[in-house]
């Protein structure tokens, strides 16, 4: 909700809620799968939000896509070939073209408009979309998983919203079963996993439970600060095909030829180790 000077996202569940002190709203569109709406903040540079809820400001963008893409592929050995489910806004993308080891990049999202929005407002998250490694589909990503060949990518990466309407079957075994058929044996899948405080005992631990069920032999999560988002905490959790994904290279991430804001090495080794209370819900 909003109101003449302010953003607010109510977080119904937990009786929390977020806000932002807006200056002004810049677009209001009605997609054929959802509601984006552009807001110009006082603080946080431009926000999108979709179907009311928080999806990407100027100011904290970068902890969240940072960690969705660096930790993943410092974890597998040579990754070569990534598929991006979700990521719209280009963000992700950006970063996994970074690593100069990455000979292609495939980004699937199901609505155009969001990367059009992101390409208007957040220019800096789009630099990589015109790189010859990049290819950007706008369809059905769980559709496009199911029809993919077998063992013939190296790291899937879902960044998606909510495990809700579009995004709903992203979060299923099934989903899962396909990427794991998809992936060459040392692939890792990385989901965002939404908040370790409010979601530990029951997104988490499904998730965990579903990729398990899915065939993977290892999966973990890694917390990290998410100012914008529930609780300003967030996670991401990764599983791997074959591979334990608990450990990562480290000295290739020490040596990593790009600056990045939050990411290191040293944050990586820290987001490995769970608090108790994660660790106890997690089983």
């Amino acid at each position: 909700m909003s109101g003449e000077k302010w953003f607010f996202e109510h977080f119904d569940s937990a009786g929390t809620a977020f806000g932002l002190r807006l200056k002004k709203k810049l677009e209001d569109v009605q997609t054929e799968y959802q509601h984006i709406e552009m807001w110009e903040t006082d603080t946080f540079g431009y926000l999108m939000t979709i179907d009311g809820c928080t999806m990407v400001t100027s100011r904290d963008n970068f902890l969240y896509h940072e960690m969705m893409s660096h930790p993943v592929l410092f974890t597998h050995a040579a990754p070569k070939n990534v598929v991006i489910i979700g990521g719209g806004d280009c963000g992700t993308l950006r970063e996994v073209l970074r690593h100069p080891g990455v000979e292609k990049a495939t980004q699937i999202d199901i609505d155009e408009m969001v990367t059009r929005m992101s390409e208007k407002y957040f220019p800096e998250l789009c630099e990589s979309n015109n790189d010859p490694r990049a290819e950007l589909l706008f369809i059905d990503g769980v559709k496009w998983m199911r029809e993919c060949a077998d063992a013939s990518i190296d790291v899937i990466i879902v960044d998606s919203t909510d495990p809700v309407g579009p995004a709903e079957g992203l979060f299923k075994a099934d989903f899962f079963r396909d990427c794991h058929r998809v992936l060459r044996d040392g692939g890792i899948i990385v989901q965002q996993s939404e908040s370790p405080l409010l979601h530990s005992d029951t997104i988490i631990r499904d998730l965990h439970a579903n990729m398990r069920e899915a065939g993977f032999s290892s999966t973990q999560t890694l917390p990290f600060p998410q100012t914008s988002y529930p609780s300003g905490w967030w996670s991401c959790t990764m599983a791997g095909k074959a591979t334990d994904v608990t450990d990562f290279r480290h000295a290739d991430a020490d040596a990593k030829p790009f600056e990045t804001l939050y990411y290191s090495a040293a944050i990586h080794r820290g987001a490995l180790t769970l608090p108790p209370f994660m660790t106890r819900a997690l089983g």
